[in-house]
């Protein structure tokens, strides 16, 4: 089991709250998020984007209830590698957290990317990539001074998020009683009519998935919640509130553009914010809802960024990676510093890549974490444990987990061809590299832990402290 991290006086601090940890998760998960995919999804699914991210939701409540059963039953600082290490096996545990790896790493460049359609469409006479170059000098050297996130900093951006979205809502709800759009507020269309496919509406919620990327996060908390306790409730509301701000934003700006065409190309590859921005309220309340998500992916790029970095400490301290330069600390700053710049650099591939390609990789990683974490239910408490010989436990322990993982299993199977052959070789990459480091299987995996804290302090070798 992952020890907890230390602090330089003991372990974290117990000091974060239920809704202190939702709202770290609801700042991952970056709520503004519906905004940039829209247009993509709209496009993918016919222009039922609600419908897309409800199917989403109900496969994420069952993984989100996985979850929930697997911290209070591990309560450290966790993951879906520990939670399979623990429950299954360390070789499995040490493939699922290197699937995992691929998103994570992958997490900051998405943030990049989506700074960098604000500003191309903002300004389109300047080249993109030096958006995508200052950004990525931006984060590195904040990440490179300090490591210290703060979830006060996290809620002020995150409610200013939402109060921008409460004002689009209130803005479109009047275009739409006033004629515009689908001309009514009260519509079944955003979620059926006669061209809907659901092959097509499972591809869509293969993408949406993206936006839940973050529910998985609050895991990392543990150690610094309040109470172990609360953790099944922080993950179940991150979900459920994330999944209520989705549908209500997407059912909403599926009215207001009830037909994928009226985006722009821009729109339709990669974000459609600022054109959603402009139409809903011209150029003024475009430079507001351009801001928010402005300030919630930097919010989001800064905590994914440190994150990562710290992920790859851990891995390089326990030599799962060479320790020589991913164990590295620097003696002046106290962080990471190969790490992070390994990871801005990472990040300026934003230059080149659309946000659907890859979005569509990043849920590759999470939708395989997602289905193991549903078989570690089974794996511990119906088998491990023997609690399948009520029925109350068959359904908690075996039912429900089996539901999720259908439901994860049939999203990954519907990942674009691009995604799925990406993944496939990353993975057997991973095989590959736990075959050489375990010597063949002879040895045992080191271990490592996808998920460090990004707030407080962990203790480092010889001497030197994370700030």
């Amino acid at each position: 089991m992952t020890a907890p991290a230390k602090a330089k006086g003991g372990t974290l601090k117990r000091n974060l709250g239920l809704w202190a940890i939702v709202g770290l998760g609801l700042g991952y998960m970056t709520p503004t998020v519906v905004f940039d995919t829209f247009g993509i999804v709209s496009q993918e699914t016919n222009n039922v984007v609600p419908l897309a991210y409800l199917v989403a939701l109900i496969v994420m409540m069952f993984t989100a209830v996985s979850y929930g059963k697997m911290s209070g039953a591990i309560p450290s600082a966790g993951s879906a590698y520990t939670y399979v290490k623990e429950s299954i096996h360390p070789n499995l545990g040490f493939m699922v957290g290197w699937t995992s790896l691929i998103d994570y790493v992958l997490l900051p460049m998405v943030n990049a990317l989506i700074i960098r359609n604000y500003l191309e469409q903002l300004f389109p006479g300047i080249w993109s990539g030096i958006w995508v170059i200052l950004y990525c000098i931006l984060v590195t050297s904040v990440i490179y001074l300090t490591m210290r996130g703060t979830s006060n900093m996290n809620m002020i951006l995150l409610v200013f998020s939402i109060v921008v979205m409460i004002v689009f809502v209130v803005l479109v709800w009047a275009q739409l009683s006033a004629g515009d759009g689908a001309g009514t507020v009260a519509s079944i269309k955003p979620f059926f009519h006669s061209g809907v496919e659901m092959g097509a509406v499972l591809a869509g919620a293969t993408v949406v998935c993206f936006s839940f990327i973050g529910f998985d996060a609050v895991t990392m908390y543990t150690e610094e919640a309040k109470h172990p306790r609360i953790m099944p409730k922080a993950i179940l509301f991150t979900v459920i509130l994330g999944g209520a701000i989705f549908l209500i934003a997407g059912y909403f700006t599926q009215l207001r553009f009830p037909d994928f065409n009226e985006f722009n190309e821009a729109s339709l590859s990669d974000s459609a914010l600022t054109q959603i921005g402009e139409v809903v309220g011209g150029k003024g309340f475009q430079a507001v809802l351009t801001s928010a998500g402005f300030a919630a992916t930097l919010a989001s790029g800064l905590a994914s960024h440190a994150s990562v970095s710290r992920m790859l400490l851990v891995m390089g301290r326990n030599n799962v990676l060479p320790k020589k330069f991913f164990g590295y600390i620097n003696p002046k700053t106290h962080t990471p510093t190969l790490n992070i710049i390994l990871v801005g650099v990472i990040c300026l591939l934003a230059m080149s890549f659309n946000l659907d390609l890859i979005a569509s990789f990043i849920n590759y990683g999470a939708l395989i974490a997602f289905t193991f974490v549903n078989i570690s239910v089974i794996a511990l408490f119906a088998v491990r444990r023997g609690r399948h010989k009520k029925l109350k436990d068959i359904f908690n322990y075996i039912v429900m987990p089996a539901i999720g993982m259908l439901l994860t299993g049939l999203l990954w199977v519907n990942l674009s061809l691009d995604a799925l052959v990406g993944g496939i070789i990353w993975t057997v990459l991973g095989f590959g590299y736990l075959v050489y480091i375990t010597k063949g299987f002879k040895r045992k995996v080191a271990g490592f832990d996808e998920s460090q804290p990004v707030t407080g302090y962990n203790k480092v070798p010889e001497g030197a402290e994370i700030d």
